[in-house]
């Protein structure tokens, strides 16, 4: 197998944009039109998944050990669109013809081996690693929707009983999708673990987003939604170690920032937390109740609300890294980061400024989702350093 070639030719056929993913869907609907039911309704996101995916893999064909990990999570991870191992020759039919189809004579029978080869070994491992994970979780989790709570027009409080434990971390994020989607959105549960397995989720209807808007809007207490399994570690405290905590969160970035307090809290540590929430008004600020009972019930937290806009001032615009910049030197502590894109981009370049090293700063990485912060990592990591930018 000819790894530079692989590269050569995907670059070639990755030039045509849009039309690839769109050939390919095509070619694979029509080929095998059961497999079209494990697709969402709408598939531009779906189209960038694709493109995305495979952009990944044959960049790292050459490098087994990065390659590995990303398609064995891959694998596990479509289980919950109930793929199963019949299903992936279809699919290397469907992509060996939209190859053949873009490189037109440059299509050879050598490189045809080349990409047929290289299938074999991705679907090889995403099959396995599927059939790995069946004896260890579900394909997805069924939970109850016991609680509903909408504290903004777009913003709802859900609290969630899934069947059967789902174990996670604070800091992780689980997959979530409604039965009449065929879509999911990963989100970090805002609570640590629980005695009763409940799961607390902080959801931001976003504009053409079927699953938020189907969460905010279109739920109720009893209806049923599916769960995945949690994946990420950015923003997980293993790192931290038992170093004391600057805490930046807007939005409903709060959510994991939550949870981790709760985990400082159940640990009994003797961390000092320094928590900064910030919104553009003060009307955003929905979790105001729970993030004040916290404040007032361990000592070693301080919280402080930062109202990102002023009357007195306007055209300005406070972030909560600003506050917290201005208020104190909070470089032996470990920051983590979770709000927007925007925000986090900021908070980073800012604390970077600062004289903040990337290993103190946790955060996601940035950009739109597409299976999850786990596979989200791994295309950042091959095309940036670890200092790179991060949300949720």
């Amino acid at each position: 197998m000819d790894a530079a070639r692989l590269k050569q030719s995907w670059s070639l056929v990755a030039a045509h944009g849009d039309q690839v993913p769109l050939y390919f869907y095509s070619t694979l609907f029509l080929a095998h039109p059961e497999t079209r039911q494990m697709f969402p309704t709408n598939m531009a996101g779906q189209r960038d998944r694709l493109v995305t995916a495979l952009g990944h893999i044959v960049s790292n064909v050459d490098q087994v050990d990065r390659l590995v990990g990303f398609l064995q999570d891959l694998g596990a991870d479509h289980r919950k669109f109930a793929v199963r191992a019949e299903h992936y020759p279809a699919v290397g039919e469907a992509l060996l013809a939209t190859l053949q189809h873009f490189l037109g004579e440059q299509w050879t029978d050598e490189l045809a081996q080349d990409w047929a080869g290289a299938y074999g070994l991705v679907s090889q491992v995403m099959i396995e690693a599927a059939q790995a994970a069946e004896a260890v979780n579900p394909p997805w989790w069924v939970a109850e929707v016991i609680g509903h709570e909408r504290r903004a027009f777009d913003v709802a409080v859900l609290t969630l009983r899934p069947q059967y434990l789902l174990p996670f971390t604070p800091g992780q994020s689980i997959g979530v999708s409604h039965p009449s989607v065929r879509s999911w959105r990963y989100y970090s549960p805002a609570n640590a673990p629980r005695a009763d397995g409940t799961l607390e989720l902080h959801v931001r209807a976003a504009p053409g987003g079927a699953v938020s808007s189907r969460l905010v809007y279109g739920s109720a207490v009893g209806d049923q939604i599916h769960l995945a399994a949690p994946v990420g570690d950015r923003l997980t405290l293993w790192s931290a170690g038992s170093a004391d905590l600057l805490l930046l969160a807007s939005g409903t970035g709060w959510a994991p920032v939550k949870a981790l307090v709760e985990q400082v809290a159940a640990e009994g540590s003797r961390r000092k937390v320094d928590l900064y929430v910030g919104a553009r008004s003060r009307t955003e600020f929905y979790d105001n109740d729970a993030i004040d009972k916290l404040a007032s019930s361990y000592p070693w937290l301080t919280v402080s609300y930062v109202v990102g806009t002023d009357l007195q001032r306007p055209g300005e615009f406070v972030h909560a890294v600003d506050r917290a910049l201005a208020d104190g030197d909070w470089r032996s502590r470990h920051v983590y980061v979770c709000g927007s894109d925007e925000m986090v981009s900021y908070s980073a370049a800012a604390l970077a400024r600062a004289g903040y090293h990337a290993g103190q700063l946790h955060h996601e990485g940035l950009g739109q989702h597409w299976y999850g912060p786990a596979w989200r990592t791994a295309v950042d990591q091959a095309s940036a350093p670890d200092n790179s930018g991060g949300s949720r």
